[in-house]
């Protein structure tokens, strides 16, 4: 997996033990101390720290400090490609033994098993069960391999080129022929602009075997390595481990240095316009690239620096959002921060912007003026106390969870550390610091930040965005004529006055008059006067998380075809007037330190909301679905607004070779659907579309709460959801009326069918394998049919990547739904190369058509039972998996408690029961879809 770091600065990704330090600038960040760290005599670095989330889970990583930046010039790719070799046979897993022994212990490849090659550094993922001492024992094994141990045999090498040419073919397009044009501007006269790490493809195809060889002896040695091991661990058992397996390794006699590449300042401002073709939409990126090389930071001083930096770019975000939030937005999106680059050597203040094709000189103007607004005005009180409001609230929240963090949190913490320096001080640490140094900030200290960004040189500037007929490119002089802002124009940002509340109605109560409990599945459920029901289950996975969903039957089905062609586009628009007479700014500078959300929908056969809640201020989100009910804003100028972004976002969607696929496939399957009107809007689409009809279907849609059930999960008090829902949802408007999902009846087509699509000028192909039809739904089936689908993925990736080398990835999915009607869908899907499009198709239905005679293998059956149990025994333990189930068996009308089996259910499936699934629905008809270059 290719993998190009731009780091945004997030400051709450800062790591997460000491309390009570002294608050002197020079005092130097500790080290987490509940984390055993050390290095060994060869240099290998390592850090083991004991975390219980997920139980019985260990999450292994090797790190490698080398990368792309390192190959030499006939080795373009090879970083890369040694990853992918790593997976393909070492010392004790030979071949395709290590993917096929990870299968048989849980461990899925690509979706658990995974790894990732950058500039500067290669990655190595591996979680595994921690209750198994041999296991663990293999685990370690397999990073050791990987290190030290790789097999590379010319036959492998040569089997391999197939797989990461086919990679490379994925990231074909406009993105990649954009950005071979601006890369050497952006990383003017430095090693970056050339060792992008996917490589060159003749390199690719014809590097002789000593070129990998060589990398690997030179890069994969211990004082470049970091081995981290996070998880429901012994700590003193883990640090023998890593000192059996890594201790005796010795790095090479005359080592290559571990060069530092720096990315050269320059007096020029280089612009870039790029366009191409297949570009999907256009942007605008704007760069200060600092004098100097980042600064590690290890004092409290650096710490407060970054909390400046942090606050900074939250107030000038906060602007910007309100901008895209306005009726004439002059971007679909913006934002600004300071931070880094594709260089580990470089960072940036950069300013970013989406904006329509023919706008984005307009919208450079914008973001220079909005940083010149900031340089001669600064920021005001008002929004230096709602940032630090928001602050305080993300850190609560997290010290709030400290002890619920899941283990690839750490190992993600680890690795920075050990490639960047980073902090790691440890969550009380962080909290007790951050509490004392906030209050602290004071606005001059935030303001002169704009004076050290801004510069007019070490300056570049890109666009990029479509090529058509009619569509005038801007031209360097008014690119660099939108750099120069007649400051005496410039106003002060103008602060509103924060809204009282979120609601300007009176709400008048109503009351439970039912409570019951369901002792298997730990919930609680209240009916309410006005016939709202709620059901609520108390977890104890995370302290600050409360998950909620609200669904009743009904949705757009409900409309006739004519209501649905002007309404179906509008939707999206009908949150964004706001409520209770608050524009969405109003709304956004209202819940400043405050963590909820609500979000409405209408779907095709349910409306409802989606949200979460810390449990300090989940009576804002009761709040806000009381709002949306009762007081929606109507406001026009809003959809004007909606529409112009969603216009820049959506116009040129079809010029990419894989959503026009999309559009044209759909299309051609569901011509015959009377409510099918494409999968984006025209501008017939937006003639046709009426806001104000769409307005009143929502009203419709949400007047009678009496037929809404609610679910919660988290971490509820039971005294509060009592009061909240007596409140807010009793109060309710309601009738005795209860909807049902509605089945218009429209199918896509029967037989045996092909679609073949023509679009790209890359060699690149899609191909998309579908069979679907109506069915009465079965529970046992439904299971067998996913179980189906995981089943023979395994079986593709043998065949087709790994024998064939026809493919990077490919899956099947199985599933069989019972709403609005029965049925069963069944896909696979895999991009390659056009010339290999119709052998790969034989060669994938070849593979269903072996399981439909004999059945699959147990062991194969075997591999996807151990990760099911697996991932239900991790997944089972998170909220979000629990508001799913509950929500899922509503809609279907089944037992909650059926989840609770899911264990059991899974381990008596046979190999019969997949076969007789694909007996059933993988031999009747079959659709086929093939993205194809034009040429």
């Amino acid at each position: 997996m290719i993998q190009i770091k731009r780091t945004l600065f997030f400051l709450l990704a800062l790591p997460v033990a000491m309390v009570g330090q002294e608050m002197k600038g020079d005092a130097l960040i500790p080290f987490d101390s509940s984390v055993r760290t050390g290095k060994l005599e060869n240099g290998l670095t390592y850090y083991i720290k004991q975390n219980g989330k997920p139980e019985n889970k260990v999450d292994l990583r090797l790190v490698i400090n080398a990368g792309s930046i390192l190959e030499n010039d006939d080795q373009q790719g090879l970083a890369h490609f040694m990853e992918h070799m790593c997976f393909n046979g070492t010392k004790n897993f030979p071949k395709n033994k290590l993917v096929d022994y990870l299968q048989s212990i849980g461990v899925k490849f690509g979706q658990h098993l995974n790894a990732y090659t950058s500039f500067d550094e290669t990655v190595y993922f591996l979680p595994i069960p921690s209750d198994d001492p041999e296991k663990l024992e293999k685990g370690f094994q397999i990073i050791e391999d990987w290190a030290f141990n790789a097999v590379l045999t010319p036959e492998e090498i040569d089997k391999e080129r197939g797989v990461v040419l086919e990679e490379y073919r994925i990231g074909l397009g406009a993105g990649k022929r954009m950005m071979g044009h601006y890369m050497p501007k952006m990383m003017y006269k430095s090693h970056y602009a050339d060792r992008l790490p996917i490589g060159k493809k003749d390199i690719l195809e014809n590097f002789t075997y000593d070129k990998l060889v060589s990398f690997y002896k030179d890069w994969y040695r211990p004082n470049l390595m970091s081995v981290i091991v996070v998880g429901d661990i012994n700590v003193d058992d883990m640090e023998k481990k890593v000192k059996a397996h890594f201790s005796s390794y010795k790095n090479p006699t005359n080592e290559r240095p571990r060069t530092i590449y720096e990315v050269p300042n320059h007096k020029e401002t280089f612009v870039a316009i790029e366009s191409d073709k297949e570009a999907s939409s256009a942007s605008v990126q704007l760069m200060y690239k600092d004098y100097e090389m980042p600064k590690a930071t290890v004092t409290v001083a650096d710490f407060k620096t970054e909390l400046i930096d942090g606050l900074f770019s939250t107030m000038l975000n906060n602007r910007l959002g309100e901008l895209s939030n306005s009726p004439t937005p002059p971007f679909t999106y913006g934002y600004s921060y300071h931070g880094g680059t594709f260089a580990r050597t470089k960072e940036a203040y950069q300013s970013v912007a989406m904006s329509a094709e023919d706008k984005q000189v307009d919208a450079l103007k914008v973001l220079v003026a909005e940083n010149e607004r900031v340089k001669k005005f600064g920021f005001t009180e008002g929004e230096l106390d709602r940032a630090k409001s928001d602050f305080i609230a993300s850190i609560e929240r997290a010290y709030n969870d400290r002890d619920k963090t899941n283990s690839s949190s750490y190992v993600g913490e680890y690795q920075s550390h050990f490639l960047e320096k980073e902090p790691t001080p440890g969550m009380e640490w962080t909290h007790a610091m951050f509490t004392k140094i906030l209050p602290t900030i004071k606005l001059t200290e935030i303001n002169k930040l704009i004076n050290q960004y801004i510069k007019e040189d070490n300056r570049v500037v890109i666009l990029t965005g479509p090529e058509k007929d009619g569509l005038k490119l801007p031209t360097e002089a008014e690119v660099l004529a939108a750099l120069n802002v007649n400051t005496n124009e410039l106003t002060p940002y103008e602060d509103t006055e924060v809204a009282a509340s979120l609601l300007r109605n009176d709400v008048k109560p109503g009351s439970i008059v039912k409570k019951e409990k369901d002792a298997k599945v730990g919930t609680t459920t209240l009916t309410l006067s006005n016939g709202v029901k709620v059901t609520y289950k108390k977890t104890d996975f995370k302290n600050d998380e409360i998950l909620m969903s609200g669904i009743s039957f009904g949705g757009s089905n409900l409309y006739s075809n004519e209501e649905l062609k002007k309404t179906q586009f509008a939707n999206g628009a009908l949150s964004e007037a706001g409520f209770s007479g608050l524009k969405l700014n109003d709304i956004n500078k209202f819940m400043n330190g405050k963590i909820a959300y609500v979000n409405p929908y209408i779907g095709s056969t349910s409306e409802g909301f989606n949200g979460s809640a810390t449990p300090k201020d989940l009576e804002y989100l009761f709040q806000m679905t009381y709002a949306y009910f009762t007081d929606l804003n109507m406001d026009k100028e809003a959809f004007e607004g909606y529409k112009q972004k969603q216009n820049s976002f959506y116009k040129n969607m079809a010029s990419t070779p894989s959503f026009y696929f999309q559009q044209e496939f759909y299309g051609f399957l569901l011509k015959e659907n009377p409510r099918f009107f494409g999968m984006i809007p025209d501008e017939k689409a937006w003639e046709q579309t009426s806001y104000e009809l769409a307005y009143q279907k929502y009203k419709e849609r949400f007047a009678n709460a009496g037929d809404f059930q609610f679910f919660f999960v988290g971490n509820v008090d039971d005294a509060k959801m009592e009061e909240y829902a007596s409140k807010y949802l009793a109060s309710l408007p309601s009738t005795k009326e209860r909807e049902k999902i509605t089945d218009l009846g429209f199918r896509m087509p029967k037989g045996d069918l092909k679609k073949v699509v023509n679009k790209g000028t890359d060699p690149k192909s899609n191909v998309t394998i579908m069979y679907y039809g109506d069915t009465p739904y079965s529970p046992k089936e439904a299971l067998a049919m996913e179980a189906l689908g995981e089943v023979l993925t395994i079986k593709l990736i043998e065949e087709l990547r790994e024998n064939e080398s026809g493919v990077y990835g490919i899956s099947a999915r199985g599933s069989m739904s019972k709403t609005p009607y029965g049925s069963y869908s069944f896909n696979i899907s895999f991009p390659c190369g056009p010339e290999n499009a119709e052998k790969l198709t034989e060669s994938a239905l070849r593979e269903v058509n072996k399981i439909i005679k004999e059945g699959p293998s147990a062991v194969d059956l075997a591999k996807y039972k151990e990760g099911e149990v697996a991932d239900f025994k991790k997944d089972s333990k998170e909220n979000r998996f629990w508001l799913s189930a509950l929500t899922r068996s509503y809609s279907n009308g089944t037992d909650a408690a059926d989840v609770l089996k899911t264990e059991e259910k899974v381990k008596a499936l046979t190999t019969k029961d997949l076969q007789e699934v694909a007996k059933k629905y993988l031999s009747k008809g079959k659709v086929i879809g093939m993205l194809m270059p034009e040429n």
